[in-house]
């Protein structure tokens, strides 16, 4: 007996996820309704929707919930594919935007091919690419927090004539000011410690980050970035962990 594909569409969020179902043999796209967020709701799902000679095919935008469901799926032996919001086609009359009719419209381009999979990384990749993301994010509040402090600096009428900042003159710079009022002193205090405690944050994540290279299994990809002329590990890595395998794409461009 010949298979026959259910195209399933998830509107995937943290509390509930919206089921569509597109079948092979169909014109239209049948809701099946909204289920729990959690995994063992999708199982559930799994177990009603399975019968023989019927395939099931998920599919699901990445988003908040990450890639935790695709696995999931996937490591059940099920057809899983995440694709990127921008990458779904849409009309200019499609202003109306719900968790049914997001489930209808995957359902509905899923079956008709005009969805790309992005690539969803494995657990290790994710927990090398978060660690890096983290230090990321340390890096930009480490430069609010100094920003903040030279804004308030500039509005009191301190100027550094140095030719650089945040280097050993700077810093005992820094630490000679008196603010005008007792106020702007606590302001001015409160800015120090927090540029303090984000530089710290980043010193501890870039050593973290050195060190989860060490077993990786794109250790050697990484080596072989940082052959390049001022490529660096940290710049290497971050590469590595935003593409992921490189010999998934077709050509360099």
């Amino acid at each position: 007996m010949k298979q026959i594909v259910h195209y399933i569409g998830l509107d995937v969020h943290k509390e509930t996820i919206a089921v569509s179902i597109a079948p092979q043999n169909s014109t239209e796209v049948r809701r099946y309704g909204i289920i729990g967020g959690t995994l063992d709701a999708v199982d559930k799902l799994v177990k009603k929707l399975t019968q023989e000679n019927i395939e099931l095919r998920f599919v699901y935008e990445a988003g908040p919930c990450g890639f935790v469901l695709c696995r999931h799926l996937r490591s059940k032996g099920l057809v899983c594919d995440v694709v990127s919001p921008s990458l779904i086609p849409k009309r200019a009359s499609d202003r109306v935007k719900t968790d049914r009719r997001d489930a209808d419209q995957l359902a509905r381009l899923y079956r008709a091919g005009e969805l790309t999979g992005i690539h969803v990384p494995d657990q290790e990749d994710e927990a090398v690419r978060d660690l890096i993301r983290a230090r990321t994010a340390a890096v930009v509040d480490q430069r609010q927090a100094r920003h903040r402090l030279k804004g308030l600096l500039l509005r009191l009428g301190f100027r550094y004539t140095g030719k650089s900042s945040w280097n050993d003159a700077h810093k005992r710079y820094l630490s000679g000011l008196v603010m005008p009022q007792p106020s702007q002193q606590i302001a001015f205090q409160e800015y120090i410690h927090a540029i303090d405690d984000a530089s710290e944050r980043v010193e501890r994540l870039s050593t973290a980050v050195i060190v989860a290279l060490d077993g990786w299994k794109w250790e050697p990809v990484v080596r072989a970035l940082m052959s390049f002329r001022g490529v660096q590990e940290l710049t290497a890595k971050t590469l590595v962990a935003e593409v992921g395998d490189f010999s998934r794409f077709e050509d360099p461009r």
